[in-house]
């Protein structure tokens, strides 16, 4: 049995990841406080690209009802048994912003996030290889179609502000009784599934960790590149469209809810609302 895996895990072997090692380190700051809570990320990060990006590539390849089905499955599956993790640090940083957790909690998430974004791709395409299955394939944008990324960037704001804030509406405004986990998780699985065909053009990431994870392994897997070691992209376009403008997307989702259902943005009362209070305000005077 071991003759049969060696290869495989041979092939895993020889790539390390750049950035991982300081990625690790990181879960053990704070004497370890955080540890529990970055090996979640970590871990729910590595479901959540085996759930999700298998669909039409693993599963339901040549049958769009069956990629569609199984993405949704896939992003229920990985929230489940991931344990409810970010995976994502847009959303990290929005949490943050809504006093959802600390900084260092946050930092802790999203290097966790990136620690299992690192790992997953490359293990994947050593099983994708070692299987015969197709390779999954992640998020890029042409600069050759957008020279100044502006395209690329506001479709990753707006796809990112849109999905946190359906995250505030199915997860604190919603209730669905008894199966409130399952159809809240299934309607976030459907509506991203609606983002990605409604935002591709940066490929789309909706996620700062998946646009950065697969850019540093494609530049360690493509036919140009003899070496077989990846490196963090250069161009800083590339942090404006998978970074800052997810972010801030996230960021004005935060905004808005909090102008809507009160609460604090970044530490402080914003100057008005809560439109939420004040409509309930307003119902009882009408009574």
């Amino acid at each position: 049995m071991f003759s049969a895996i060696s290869p495989f895990l041979t092939n895993l072997a020889s790539y390390t990841p750049p950035g991982l090692i300081l990625s690790l380190s990181s879960a053990f700051i704070v004497n370890r406080k955080y540890f529990f809570i970055y090996r979640d990320e970590f871990i729910g990060t590595l479901l959540m690209i085996a759930c999700t990006f298998s669909a039409g590539k693993w599963i339901g390849a040549d049958n769009l009802p069956l990629a569609w089905t199984a993405h949704a499955v896939g992003v229920v599956a990985a929230d489940y048994f991931g344990g409810g993790q970010h995976v994502n640090p847009a959303v990290s940083v929005a949490m943050w912003s809504l006093g959802k957790c600390d900084y260092t909690e946050m930092y802790i998430r999203i290097t966790g996030a990136m620690g299992g974004g690192l790992v997953a791709f490359p293990a994947f395409k050593t099983l994708s290889d070692y299987m015969g299955w197709n390779a999954l394939g992640g998020p890029e944008f042409n600069p050759l179609d957008d020279d100044d990324g502006s395209s690329s960037a506001f479709s990753e704001f707006l796809a990112t502000f849109l999905l946190c804030v359906a995250i505030y509406v199915l997860n604190w405004e919603l209730n669905f009784g008894k199966y409130h986990y399952l159809i809240k998780q299934t309607l976030t699985a459907l509506f991203i599934r609606y983002l990605i065909e409604m935002f591709p053009t940066a490929g789309p990431a909706i996620n700062p960790m998946l646009g950065t994870t697969w850019a540093v392994f494609a530049s360690a897997f493509s036919e140009d590149v003899k070496l077989n070691t990846g490196v963090f992209p250069e161009d800083p376009l590339h942090y404006f469209v998978y970074w800052v403008a997810p972010i801030m997307g996230a960021l004005l989702a935060s905004f808005c809810y909090v102008v809507y259902a009160g609460g604090t943005f970044l530490g402080s009362k914003v100057p008005f609302g809560p439109v939420k209070g004040e409509s309930v305000t307003e119902s009882k005077k009408n009574k």
